[in-house]
């Protein structure tokens, strides 16, 4: 019974294995055309042709507090990661394509602190676009991340 339960294992790790993957690698270019369209196409995709740029505008997120804190994040870049209080982070944003239409989302959550009364709290987090403030979560008070939509 046992050797029939070992068989038995053996035979689905290996049709589980060769059939997620098991095959040859295919270059990430595998499957396009090698016409002068598609090339075309690929050339535009790369140099990031036909999609045009927004106006830049200045971003700016802020977690406030004190201590460490996990801080996750989208702006230029995304991120998590464990931070000393109060944290910033600013880049030059420039909504492309769709994004001027329907905004680029400007997210951060901050984690727990500790408050002066010794009780984990929600930290503040705030986020300035242009030098002017369009969210701000004041020490943490809805215990929300802060959000905004780019245009």
């Amino acid at each position: 019974m046992r050797r029939t339960l070992t068989a038995t294992a053996f035979v689905l790790t290996a049709a589980l294995l060769t059939g997620c993957g098991g095959g040859e690698e295919k270059p990430a270019d595998a499957g396009k055309g090698d016409t002068p369209a598609a090339q075309e196409s690929a050339g535009a995709k790369e140099t990031g042709g036909g999609v045009e740029e927004g106006a830049s505008h200045e971003v700016t997120i802020k977690v406030e507090g004190t201590g460490r804190s996990n801080v996750m994040y989208s702006l230029d870049d995304s991120g998590f990661k464990e931070v000393d209080l109060p944290w910033t982070k600013t880049a030059t944003i420039a909504p492309r394509g769709a994004e001027r239409e329907v905004g680029r989302l400007v997210i951060v959550t901050p984690g727990n602190t500790t408050a002066a009364d010794g009780k984990l709290v929600a930290a503040g987090c705030s986020i300035t676009v242009d030098g002017k403030t369009v969210v701000e979560n004041e020490g943490g008070a809805t215990g929300k991340p802060c959000s905004y939509k780019l245009k």
